[in-house]
């Protein structure tokens, strides 16, 4: 399949990430956006490549043409936006400065129900056998609920992303984590931690944080969880909105992860703010 490569400049004024040089490749529209982190060779500058069903650059694009596909390594973090229309419907209506809080809250929900479905193909454990229909024998397939998906939402925010997990994932259990913010120092403090002594082994873990900015809260909440027994590759993280620091210190911490966002954002600015973004979701969220 013919793939085409776009290269641009994402500029991100964060305290710790100045400008990220992107490749972007376009591939099949149908599926999922596949981004690849991995630092520079040389310069100061630190290199995103990903892979889009389309994108968006600021400043001269230069594309050509390529008719091979490199295969992706499984050691590395890959990016997830899945070019579903209603994802990009709600990601819009969370975007609007006039939507009321109720309904920003619902989209938040409507938003983490899609990603987590797609976060969740080929994902969950099952079991398999036969029941009785009303006209004959049927083979069925049912997710294991002896296996339930453990969801972590990152209070507060994360609470309105998961607020409809429950109607798609048949069983979960919620271990809730309070990460806060220093507003000075963008450095992340730990004020409630719900997580089991010990994850059981093989364990399946949705970490929930609408936003993915400077990457304090997310990179902190990935260290609790491995230090509780889960393997990044166990982990799926799902967000509203991604920038790149925050991938790019994912990437560099924990190889074999797995993030679906809805919507990747250039820029984050000196308040760890995701510009244009959506605003504070947590005060969006809940009107406080």
């Amino acid at each position: 399949m013919a793939t085409c490569r776009i290269k641009f400049t994402l500029r991100c004024p964060s305290s710790d990430t100045q400008r990220f040089a992107s490749t972007c490749q376009l591939s099949n529209p149908s599926s999922p956006v596949l981004l690849n982190l991995t630092p520079a060779s040389s310069s100061n500058h630190k290199k995103v490549s990903c892979s889009s069903a389309r994108r968006r650059s600021f400043g001269t694009v230069r594309a050509h043409m390529a008719t091979e596909e490199k295969p992706v390594s499984e050691d590395r973090m890959l990016v997830f936006v899945p070019p579903h229309p209603l994802i990009k419907h709600w990601v819009s209506v969370l975007r609007n400065e006039q939507t009321p809080c109720p309904i920003f809250r619902n989209a938040m929900a409507e938003l983490g129900r899609l990603l987590i479905y797609e976060a969740s193909r080929d994902w969950l454990p099952t079991v398999t056998g036969e029941i009785q229909s009303p006209l004959g024998v049927a083979s069925v397939e049912f997710v294991d609920p002896r296996e339930p998906i453990s969801v972590v939402p990152i209070l507060r925010a994360g609470l309105a992303l998961v607020e409809h997990v429950s109607s798609i994932l048949p069983a979960t259990r919620t271990y809730h984590l309070g990460i806060g913010r220093n507003e000075e120092t963008l450095k992340p403090t730990v004020y409630l931690n719900k997580l089991p002594d010990k994850f059981p082994e093989g364990s399946r873990v949705f970490l929930v944080d609408p936003m993915l900015a400077t990457g304090g809260t997310i990179v902190a909440a990935m260290n609790l969880l491995k230090d509780h027994g889960v393997d990044n590759k166990q982990i799926k993280v799902i967000s509203a909105v991604a920038a790149p620091p925050a991938l790019q210190k994912l990437s560099e911490k924990f190889p074999g992860l797995h993030v679906y966002t809805g919507i990747i954002d250039p820029i984050v600015n000196e308040k760890g703010f995701i510009i244009p973004g959506l605003g504070d979701a947590g005060d969006r969220s809940f009107g406080t």
